[in-house]
């Protein structure tokens, strides 16, 4: 029994091998997705059969048995290979499609259009080689590919002529239907001669999963729109259930391979050429079910790039709400972040690879985009605002159609929402100060805030301002939030609006890998990635303007740039402890002028004047830090 194209590569992919080797082997995890027991097949005492689940294939380095899922059960169940194709399918829940004289059709149908696309392919490759593609050539290799890859991707261009690659076809007896059918021809609506669909375009082949091109997409040279041109919907190519690159992706993953999807065709072969090769692309749209679905074949959590830019960003927010209603047990997606007017292949060829590897160590769970997406640009400084971002939560959560994962994230939402209620941390507020000569029935005088005490010792500190600086100095060198996580939480302050700045910083956590050097700018002379990425973070979140302001004062604070982490700890945790003393003090110098009011003894007098030098020596060292 023959099966249609396309239907056991779908089989496969919908299967679990070690589960299915699994009801007859006792196997055992070795690392990642490869497991090892007693083969089967032969009697052995120490494991040598071994199972692949990335790679989809058991093989026993004792007796050389080899083979898949469908290869198993026919030999350890004795069935044929139509019936142990049934049987897994059933499993599954995919239909097993009978091969009616209708289907057979179609697939010879498809089997014609696939070889018109190869010979389109191949045409547009010879192309960019000659003189009418020359403008082509130069842009590819203006953007850094070597002839090499210009190849190896199969890029080619499309002269800005009306019947081109009409005219070429034809040539190979190609009948002028089957060239508009492929996507390759547009044919007017009043009937006139059909004109090629790609014109003084750079052509990229588009495969299917088994590597055979099926499509195209164009991007135009010089001024004109679109931008980007994509084949349309065919017999053979459908954009919602595929992926640039998918066909190198499924390979990749074999060799544990990151999955990224990336924006354009660009960035995916800038990331090639950088080693990740499970890069891939939507072609032409936002990520659909489909796509998200051949995703989930290939990674638990594939890793979702977006530009540094506003759409950029509104991209990773629809990404983000497709994929709600389907994420399930172990299946979600991670978001990678890029500084500000930044795509992969810019930040590749700016900061080379290891800034990839970076970006995909802050990778950023779905979570986390869920959070941002209701919070951004709003407060929560009132019980009705918080009530407000309570409500749009909830009912972002509801749309997961998974009990189990609903029900965790509702858990996590509610543990954000909580801390944001939290009250600020207390900060002493004197009922009222007595003069020490105060005569009965005085009038009590108007309260002082924290830190006015100094200022009467004759320095002028402002609280608000040293928290400014130990914030900003934490958005200067993030690297220092791993490290300073709990001193930042314990740290009190005053300011509402400084709270909710903490809190961002702390939430941006996740952005900053543990283990980078504090002290280290960006190769290229600029901020860290890490400090962009959490700029645009507090940005998001309504906090842009007052991270700048902190920035600013930490600058201006920290004069001295240590050589080393300690260097930078310890200056921080010497500003905190004097910040954290001086809201103390007025404290301590209440009770001392209250004993002097009521004995003015001398030695009262002198307790008094040394908790004034004291603050004013603290001021002095806290404001040089």
């Amino acid at each position: 029994m023959a099966f249609p194209p396309g239907f056991l590569d779908e089989l496969r992919a919908r299967l679990s091998l070690s589960d299915i080797v699994g009801r007859k082997v006792s196997l055992k995890r070795r690392s990642g997705s490869e497991y090892a027991g007693l083969c089967p097949f032969h009697n052995e005492k120490t494991p040598s059969f071994t199972v692949n689940d990335k790679k989809g294939f058991f093989h026993c380095f004792g007796c050389g048995e080899h083979g898949d899922a469908v290869g198993f059960v026919m030999k350890t169940e004795g069935l044929s290979f139509p019936e142990s194709v049934e049987k897994l399918a059933r499993e599954v829940n995919l239909p097993v499609p009978r091969a009616t004289p209708a289907e057979r059709e179609r697939a010879d149908r498809a089997a014609t259009l696939q070889q018109v696309v190869e010979l389109a392919a191949v045409w547009f490759q010879k192309q960019i080689r000659l003189p009418a593609g020359r403008q082509g050539l130069d842009y590819l290799r203006g953007r850094g590919l070597s002839d090499a890859v210009i190849d190896d991707f199969r890029l080619g261009f499309a002269p800005d002529s009306r019947d081109g690659v009409i005219a070429a076809l034809k040539r190979e007896n190609v009948p002028i239907e089957k060239i508009v059918e492929a996507g390759l021809a547009i044919q007017p609506e009043d009937r006139r001669e059909p004109y090629d669909r790609f014109r003084g375009r750079v052509i990229f082949a588009i495969n299917d999963r088994r590597g055979r091109a099926i499509a195209f997409g164009g991007r135009v040279m010089g001024a004109g729109e679109p931008k980007y041109l994509n084949s349309p919907e065919t017999p053979l190519f459908h954009k919602g259930a595929n992926l640039y690159c998918l066909d190198r992706a499924r390979q990749a993953v074999t060799n544990d391979q990151p999955v990224i999807v990336a924006e354009g065709y660009m960035d995916v072969i800038a990331l090639h050429g950088a080693g990740f090769t499970g890069a891939v692309a939507p072609l032409g749209t936002a990520l659909t079910e489909g796509q998200l679905g051949e995703l989930w074949k290939l990674a638990d959590e594939p890793y979702l790039c977006f530009d540094g830019d506003n759409a950029g960003r509104r991209a990773m927010s629809r990404a983000a709400e497709r994929a709600l209603p389907l994420l399930r047990p172990g299946k979600s997606l991670r978001f990678l972040a890029l500084p500000a007017g930044e795509d992969p292949d810019s930040l590749i060829r700016t900061r080379g690879p290891e800034a990839v590897r970076r970006v995909l160590d802050l990778a950023r769970p779905l979570s986390d985009v869920v959070w941002d997406m209701e919070i951004e640009g709003k407060s929560a400084d009132t019980p009705e605002r918080r009530a407000s971002l309570q409500r749009g939560v909830e009912q972002r959560v509801a749309e997961i159609a998974d009990p189990v994962v609903r029900d965790y994230y509702r858990t996590e939402m509610r543990n954000r929402l909580n801390r944001m209620r939290r009250p600020a941390a207390p900060v002493w507020q004197p009922a009222g100060a007595r003069r020490p000569f105060r005569r009965p029935g005085d009038p009590e005088p108007a309260p002082f805030a924290a830190g006015s005490a100094a200022r009467r010792a004759g320095d002028d500190l402002d609280g608000s301002r040293q928290e400014r600086v130990l914030l900003g100095a934490l958005i200067e060198r993030p690297a220092l939030l791993h490290i300073l996580a709990e001193d930042l939480a314990a740290l009190p302050i005053a300011s509402p609006d400084l709270i909710r700045l903490r809190s961002g910083l702390l939430d941006a956590l996740s952005l900053v890998p543990s283990g980078v050097d504090p002290a280290a700018d960006d190769a290229t002379g600029g901020p860290s990635l890490e400090a962009q990425l959490i700029e645009q973070h507090l940005e998001r979140i309504g906090l842009g303007r007052l991270a700048a302001s902190a920035r600013a004062k930490a600058r201006e604070a920290f004069r001295d740039d240590p050589a080393d982490a300690d260097g930078w700890v310890g200056q921080w945790r010497r500003a905190a402890r004097h910040m954290s003393q001086l809201q103390a003090d007025p404290e301590e110098l209440k009770r001392a002028e209250q004993a002097l009011a009521e004995d003015m003894s001398e030695e009262n007098l002198q307790r008094l004047q040394a908790i004034l030098d004291r603050m004013r020596r603290e001021s002095m060292e806290s404001n040089a830090i």
